[in-house]
């Protein structure tokens, strides 16, 4: 069974991370009562299983891009917690027998998560323990709660090349100055800028991104949301994935290399 670990920085910004999957399933900002991140009411907490919602971490594999489960398994994985204050907290994460069997490759892992204000800041760091170079992709897979799907806007997208997954696969090339949500949409956006916005009615939110290089915009809609079992019908109207990812070109790392990718996000 997940350990919580419950986070309250001096000026009330609180977070939840749960230690399988290093999984951040809340943060409040300071003065706020409502989590800025979505988690689905029917999200299973069962081992194994991914948690519908929050933060999943995506390593070391991208969807189902290769052959190793999808999103591959540090979402499912019980890390443990490094350390532990008010605003901030480590867990840490290595490979081990079960990780072998699908990805013969030696690796230590840490996340951090640190809240404070109106901002909250995720680091993943990946080390290769190894004597031979490893491989992979990787996202933060964050879930982020919106008022009303259909009235939100992202931007800073303009101009950018994305893989269109929800139509084929296709290639295109974004052209409106504000992405909408209509439907299901499920794009991967290549050598994406470094901060986008997401407008949710009256509310803005900064999204910031280091060390990842593209961005996933994901939504199912409504027909594809009956596919969810750990999603209610509705629940597509409440949240926009906006992925921080290293997926077209893989993240390459020698023997003792270490990488590292952040989002920040800015209420």
């Amino acid at each position: 069974m997940s350990d919580r670990i419950q986070l309250r920085a001096n000026d009330g910004a609180t977070a939840e991370i749960h230690t399988r999957g290093a999984h951040l399933t809340r943060w409040n900002p300071t003065g706020e009562s409502a989590s800025r991140l979505f988690v689905s009411d029917r999200a299973i907490y069962a081992e194994g299983v991914p948690i519908r919602g929050g933060v999943p971490l995506i390593f070391p594999q991208f969807a189902g891009e290769g052959p190793l489960p999808k999103h591959g398994f540090a979402r499912t994985a019980q890390w443990r917690l490094r350390e532990q204050r008010g605003d901030c907290a480590i867990l840490v994460w290595s490979d081990d027998v079960s990780t072998r069997a699908h990805w013969p490759h030696a690796f230590a892992a840490r996340l951090s998560v640190a809240i404070g204000g109106a901002a909250l800041a995720v680091s993943l760091d990946i080390t290769n323990t190894g004597s031979s170079p490893i491989h992979f992709t990787a996202a933060l897979h964050t879930y982020l709660a919106v008022q009303d799907i259909a009235a939100v806007q992202v931007l800073g997208l303009q101009g950018m090349h994305y893989r269109d997954t929800a139509q084929g696969s296709r290639m295109a090339r974004e052209a409106d100055s504000a992405l909408r949500i209509a439907g299901e949409v499920d794009r991967n956006y290549f050598a994406t800028p470094s901060a986008l916005v997401l407008q949710d009615g009256s509310r803005n939110l900064r999204i910031e991104q280091a060390g990842f290089v593209d961005t996933v915009v994901w939504n199912p809609g409504p027909a594809a949301s009956a596919n969810f079992n750990d999603l209610a019908p509705d629940d597509y109207q409440r949240f926009l994935c906006i992925e921080a990812a290293t997926i077209a070109h893989p993240a390459v790392l020698p023997p003792g290399g270490q990488w590292h990718g952040s989002q920040r996000l800015i209420g």
